[in-house]
């Protein structure tokens, strides 16, 4: 590859609107450039990168056993209505109809499709296990897309798909994609973590995991425990919670307080002259429409995916000011647990234990002090529904917990037979028996893996490509493309590395080298070969992208070297 021949719009200073680091590179060193929000395109370089990853998965997935097909992006609504996904899944659904008003929705996964495809074609056992995987765009309208291609409308994705007659052969195909997600990460040069995790909008029956690049910019929190036998993102985490020993103290009766103005646990800490332990915070939701209240302690924050896998639901939003106003008969701030009427009661475990608490009274401007749990207030379910917290103890016994931030690159799940028993992907037994088919479903977003290994491989002037992924392996640069001995040098090892079959590019652009040396550091190849003034000697200076040192030697040196 001839630098002059190719697409590789740099630039000194990225987009005022670029926040990540990633994101800022990637349009730096020319690899990708927006064409509306959330949706890119993938300019020549960037499109290297993206191919050498989709190989690494190919390679892998091929190792488990998997096939690859590819499926449609227009999908049917009718399938969605089927797995009861169509309204779950909301706005992010992209949906559209035909010229014939028939409905269709752009595929943000493939779950129905392939269960669709296998309930026509797989009838006998004879043909079960099978997993089943492509490579393909995605679309999902993201409220708010951001830090480029980490969280996109439109992107590249691995899904796959098994199909098996037992649970025993969905755990076998888990734990083969499990080591075909380890070994893939690895190969791209990412620190990850595989995480506990919740299966949110694609359910299932069994366990799931996450496979997290580690990354301060990642949208998620993993929680790991001090010696990390115990990880799992925050949605997830549990942590160790022993009940404290009752005290037989007698509880005064519960009794108003007049607390103008305050409303939130700092200003009630403040005006109370207390810990924020003891107070008690009422949050209202809707979960599937109906009114829901949640109590944690004043100290903790709700986790609502615990509240909505505690009632079964689907879809959970706060309650808006007119709902809380209707249901506490007061303004936002000063909902309590005694007295609420209209709502179902969730009191976290903690809450359930305290002796008394000081909680909202359901009047404006108003709050109740000696709130006791079971004699002031009922709960119609108690159990664990906040966030853990750093320093909680983890549920294993391994240590307390601590806080990291996450790339969510992959996502493992054992769906069971949430969609093969609505979409009919049965088969016949060994005894001629219909029985229902045990799915598994396996994701990788590939567009994803490019802004989170540069999330975790670049330095001050540019991005430092891990070698497996690296769009070329070595980057030749004549300090001075109008001095011929230097050209002849350069373009004699541009073309010896061609034949050896080693990716080269050759920066034969007429600039100054300074500007040739910052472009090279901004793309990030693993080599550096400088064709300088002691070119006529056959001698060059050979530099790795992640090292500062450099060294001089003779062209064949440098040549061996990195074919080595």
């Amino acid at each position: 590859m001839k630098q002059s021949q190719l697409l590789i719009p740099t630039l000194r200073e990225a987009p005022a609107d670029a926040e990540a680091v990633s994101h800022k590179l990637m349009l730096r060193a020319g690899l990708i450039r927006q064409l509306a929000s959330g949706v890119y395109t993938y300019l020549p370089f960037g499109f290297r990168v993206l191919k050498k990853v989709q190989e690494i998965v190919r390679e892998e997935m091929d190792r488990a056993g998997a096939q690859e097909l590819l499926m449609p992006a227009m999908q049917p609504a009718e399938l969605w209505r089927e797995s009861g996904r169509y309204d779950v899944y909301g706005p992010e659904l992209i949906r559209l109809k035909d010229r014939h008003d028939r409905e269709f929705a752009l595929g943000p996964t493939h779950e129905e499709v392939i269960t669709s495809l296998v309930a026509g074609e797989v009838n006998s056992y004879r043909q079960l296990p099978m997993t089943l995987y492509q490579i393909q765009t995605k679309y999902r309208d993201e409220r708010r897309p951001r830090f480029g291609l980490l969280r996109g409308r439109e992107f590249l994705m691995k899904d796959a798909y098994s199909f098996g007659r037992s649970w025993e052969e969905l755990d076998e195909t888990y734990r083969a994609m499990y080591e075909a997600y380890t070994r893939i990460f690895t190969r791209v040069g990412l620190n990850f973590r595989a995480v506990q995790a919740d299966a949110g909008a694609i359910g299932g029956e069994g366990e799931t995991h996450e496979f997290m690049a580690l990354a301060d910019i990642g949208e998620d929190t993993i929680v790991v425990s001090e010696n990390g036998t115990y990880a799992a993102n925050l949605e997830k985490a549990e942590m160790f919670w022993e009940r404290p020993a009752v005290s037989n103290a007698e509880i005064p009766a519960m009794t108003r307080v007049h607390t103008p103005g305050a409303h939130t646990i700092e200003q009630l800490c403040e005006f109370f002259g207390c810990e924020a332990s003891v107070f008690v915070k009422t949050i209202l939701y809707r979960v599937d429409g109906q009114a829901v209240a949640v109590a944690v302690r004043g100290d903790r924050e709700v986790n609502e995916t615990k509240v909505l896998n505690a009632l079964g639901g689907e879809i959970i939003e706060l309650a808006d000011g007119a709902d809380v106003e209707r249901l506490t008969g007061a303004a936002v701030g000063f909902a309590g647990p005694a007295g609420l009427n209209g709502a179902k009661l969730l009191i976290d475990r903690e809450v359930q234990a305290m002796e008394s608490a000081i909680a909202g009274a359901n009047e404006t401007d108003f709050h109740v002090e000696n709130a006791k749990p079971g004699r002031d207030f009922e709960a119609d379910l108690v159990g664990d529904y906040r966030n853990a917290a750093e320093g909680d103890l983890s549920p294993d016994g391994s240590g307390a917990l601590k806080f990291y931030r996450g790339i969510e690159v992959g996502h493992v799940f054992k769906l069971g037979t949430k969609y093969s028993e609505k979409l009919g992907a049965d088969y016949l037994d060994e005894e001629g028996r219909r029985r229902t088919a045990i799915m598994g479903c396996y994701g990788i977003g590939i567009s994803r893996i490019l802004s989170a290994v540069v999330e975790q491989h670049y330095d001050e002037n540019g991005i430092v490509w891990p070698e497996e992924i690296a769009p070329a392996a070595v980057h030749i640069i004549p300090a001075s493309a109008k001095d011929e001995a230097q050209m002849k040098l350069a373009v004699e090892l541009y073309e010896r590395f061609r034949a050896a079959g080693i990716e080269a590019l050759l920066d034969d652009r007429d600039e100054r080298a300074g500007v040739k040396f910052k472009d090279a550091d901004l793309l990030g190849l693993p080599y550096r070969i400088v064709v300088g003034r002691e070119a006529g000697e056959g001698r060059v200076e050979f530099k790795s992208r992640s090292a500062s040192d450099k060294e001089t030697m003779t062209a064949d040196q440098a040549f061996e070297r990195i074919v080595k």
